[in-house]
């Protein structure tokens, strides 16, 4: 049978446009359908999609069908003719593509080094295929493996430990200015896309209670349900600063949202306690002159790059190491992929050399009869050391060969030599 190949066809930030990355977006509803055309009768498929990337996986004995069909698959869901959408697509085979899926459940294929979300995503591209049952032998140890390599690079490195999101780098901010940021009170001016991320990210490190103002208070109260905190209109801004630990902007207003003449009198009634403001809005919503109060600390968009681009060096360096993990197991896929030519060769030899000693064993029967128990054992045993001392070297032999890629000529000479399998045809 043939050797079942490894293919790879997809598209990433690296190629495509944002517009064209919504257009080839599969949503989980839709994945199922999609392996599942993919594989048809005769392949194993995994399709991976996300925001930054859709890729195709699927392993066929004949590769150049495995790519038409994935091709296909994605110029249709694009609504484009194939000339305009292939530039943006890469097409990976075999140790290449296993190499790639390992560096992107590494976090190294990332537009921030070292994220973690992706691994879950690639978790869950695997076990749609699982319930779909579109992944095979071949697509069942990319993929474990794929995952084995993301736990790997998270524990022996450390490239997910810097803040690398203007969100994260907020809280990471606000909790080195207060030390913990366990059952601290965080007011939130906004409530849209940043302000949610930020109080996610100061939830995740022990913040306990949240407070929404916003101009459309409908909005400010959705998102405080979110996180079962209180909601109100901007105006009740002011007496809410009595008791915030931090003030996260990040409104669409034009002018400041929060004068420091209203900071200063919420400080008189706070008797020194400190606040940290931070001001993710462009434009501000902060006036710049608060962070001349006694016991504020206000950190702008630009305060925050920085500290991103800080930790974004770190884990360059940290990088460097997750590859050399992720190029050791891109070696071990291959030398697996490779045996999987001389393992059933070897099966085979070892099966007919194991017929032909029990068939001449039943032949010898009526002169062996007269033989004790323990005399048949050694008869046994003798027998299976000289099938066994005959086929050690050939099998050692064909397995570095296997390693080396010359297993497919190996296996075939061998089948050959020994006339393996033409009783079956």
């Amino acid at each position: 049978e043939p050797l079942m190949r490894l293919v790879l066809v997809g598209t990433s930030h690296h190629r495509a446009p944002v517009e064209l990355r919504e257009q080839l977006f599969v949503s989980a509803a839709e994945n199922r359908e999609l392996v599942e055309r993919l594989a048809g009768a005769d392949a194993e498929a995994v399709v991976l999609s996300t925001c930054n990337r859709t890729e195709l996986y699927l392993t066929h004995g004949d590769q150049e069908a495995a790519q038409a069909r994935a091709f296909a698959e994605l110029t249709a869901l694009a609504g484009l003719a194939e000339s305009e959408i292939a530039p943006a697509l890469y097409t990976l085979t075999d140790e290449a593509a296993a190499l790639h899926v390992f560096r992107v459940a590494a976090g190294l294929d990332s537009l921030i080094p070292g994220e973690a979300q992706i691994l879950g995503q690639v978790r869950g591209a695997y076990e749609a295929a699982r319930e779909a049952s579109t992944a095979g032998p071949v697509l069942h140890r990319l993929f474990r493996q794929a995952l084995r390599v993301g736990r790997r690079v998270r524990t022996e490195t450390a490239i997910g430990e810097n803040p690398a999101s203007i969100s994260s780098a907020a809280a990471e901010l606000a909790e080195r200015v207060f030390g913990t940021l366990e059952g601290r009170r965080i007011l939130v001016l906004g409530a849209g896309k940043m302000s949610d991320l930020a109080t996610v990210n100061l939830i995740s490190r022990g913040v306990d209670s949240v407070f929404v103002a916003n101009r459309s208070v409908e909005r400010a109260e959705r998102l405080a349900r979110r996180f079962g905190g209180r909601a109100a209109g901007l105006d009740a801004v002011e007496a809410e600063l009595e008791n915030a630990d931090v003030v996260v902007a990040s409104t669409s207003a034009r002018g400041y949202v929060l004068s420091a003449e209203q900071v200063e009198r919420a400080m008189r009634t706070r008797k020194g306690r400190p606040i940290f403001f931070v001001d993710i809005a462009v434009p501000r919503d902060i006036d710049p002159a608060v962070n001349e109060i006694e016991g504020c600390y206000l950190y702008d968009v630009d305060d925050l790059e920085r500290v991103v681009e800080e930790s974004v060096a770190g884990r360059r360096t940290e990088a460097v190491r997750a590859e050399a993990i992720v190029a050791d197991e891109a070696d071990r896929f291959r030398d697996w992929q490779l045996s999987l030519d001389v393992v059933p060769a070897i099966a085979s030899l070892r099966a007919l050399a194991e017929s032909i000693r029990e068939d001449e064993l039943a032949r010898a029967e009526g002169r062996l009869g007269s033989l004790s128990p323990s005399q048949r054992r050694a008869v046994e045993s003798l027998t299976a050391q000289i099938v066994n001392k005959l086929l050690h070297l050939p099998t050692v032999r064909m397995k570095e060969a296997a390693a080396a890629a010359d297993g497919v000529l190996y296996a075939d000479t061998v089948r050959h030599l020994f006339g393996l399998g033409e009783e079956e045809r």
